[in-house]
C-alpha cells in the first residue's frame, strides 16, 4: 500500500507537471471507485489545475472548476497506483476489462491513469469542493512531519490507549499517513516491540518513538522526491531495514528478520532489536513465544 512517503512523492511529481495545465479528459472505467456524483465528474472538465497537496494518504488535485476550486480526491488502497504518460494512450478504455480506474487527460497530451491490481477493488475516487466532504480526511489525525505534532502531542495521543503501538500508528485517526511498512520500519528503528501497549511507554520510549518516526519518515519522503511514480515503488522497497525483508539479516544486528502473518498481510520484526530476542506469537495469540 502506497503510505506517506509515496504518496508526497506522487504529489510534488503531480505538483510539477499538471499544475497550470487544463484538463481535457475525465473517465471513470471502474464505476464503483467513484464515490460522489455532485459535483459530476465532468466537472472537471476545462478546468485548470491549480494545486496538489496531500491529507494522510489521500491524494488531493485542486481544480478552478466553475470558478471555485473542486478537488479531484484519491486513496490509492492496498493495490492502487498512478501511472503517468506524457502522451496519453489514445486507446479506448473497457469498464471491466481493464485494471484502469480513472483516466485524466491534460492540455498538452500527458495525463495519468489511476489503476488497481487483483480482485478486491478498494480504490477510491471522490470529486467534492470541500476536501472534509471525504469522509477518510474528516476523521484523519495529525501529521506526523507537521511542525505542531511534537513530541509532547506524540504522547498525548499515546496516554491512556492500552492498545499495541503497531496498531496505534496504523490508525488513521491517530496519526495519519503511516501504514504497514513504515510503522514496521518506525518500531525497528525505535527498537520496540510492535506488541508493546501504547500506554504502557515510559518518558524514554516515547522519546525513542517520537525520533524515529519523525526520522524514518522525513528520511523516506526524501527519497521519495523527484522520483517519478514508476521510480517509487522500487525506492521505497530499497529503502527498508525489516519490512519485507523476512529471512535476511537485520541491517543494525544480523540477526534473521522474522515475520508475523494476519489475514490479508504480515509484520516484520528483528528480535534482537525489538523484543529482546523472543519470537512473537502469531497475534491471534496476542502474546509473546515463552
Amino acid at each position: 500500500m502506497p503510505e506517506m512517503p509515496e504518496v508526497q512523492g506522487l504529489v510534488d511529481f503531480l505538483a510539477e507537471r499538471v499544475v497550470g495545465h487544463a484538463i481535457t479528459r475525465a473517465t471513470v472505467a471502474n464505476i464503483a471507485a467513484l464515490k460522489t456524483y455532485d459535483p459530476p465528474l465532468d466537472a472537471l472538465v476545462g478546468a485548470t489545475v491549480i494545486g496538489s497537496t496531500r491529507h494522510g494518504k489521500f491524494i488531493d488535485v485542486t481544480t478552478d472548476a466553475s470558478g471555485a476550486p473542486v478537488h479531484l480526491v484519491f486513496h490509492l488502497a492496498k493495490a492502487g497506483w498512478l501511472r503517468w504518460y506524457e502522451q496519453l494512450p489514445a486507446t479506448v478504455i473497457r469498464p471491466g476489462k481493464t485494471p484502469i480506474a480513472l483516466r485524466i487527460g491534460l492540455d498538452d497530451g500527458s495525463g495519468f491513469d489511476l489503476t488497481e491490481a487483483g480482485t478486491k477493488k478498494s480504490l477510491a475516487v471522490y470529486v467534492v469542493r470541500d476536501p472534509d466532504d471525504v469522509p477518510g480526511i474528516a476523521r484523519l489525525g495529525p501529521d506526523p512531519l507537521d511542525a505542531s505534532f511534537t513530541r509532547d502531542a506524540l504522547a498525548e495521543l499515546l496516554q491512556g490507549r492500552r492498545t499495541q503501538i503497531k496498531g496505534v500508528l496504523r490508525d488513521q485517526s491517530i496519526v495519519a499517513g503511516i501504514g504497514n511498512a513504515y510503522s514496521d520500519e518506525i518500531l525497528h528503528a525505535a527498537k520496540m516491540s510492535p506488541y508493546a501497549l501504547a500506554a504502557t511507554l515510559d518518558d524514554e520510549q516515547v522519546d525513542r518513538l517520537y525520533a524515529a518516526l519523525r526520522a524514518t519518515l522525513a528520511d523516506a519522503v526524501a527519497q521519495a522526491s523527484g522520483r517519478p511514480p514508476a521510480d517509487l515503488k522500487d525506492a521505497k522497497r530499497r529503502g527498508m531495514a525489516v519490512h519485507g525483508r523476512r529471512g535476511e539479516a537485520c541491517p543494525v544486528c544480523g540477526d534473521e528478520v522474522r515475520s508475523v502473518f494476519f489475514a490479508d498481510n504480515s509484520l516484520e520484526y528483528c528480535p534482537t532489536c525489538q523484543t529482546g530476542g523472543k519470537l512473537l506469537a502469531d497475534r491471534r495469540l496476542s502474546r509473546l513465544l515463552k
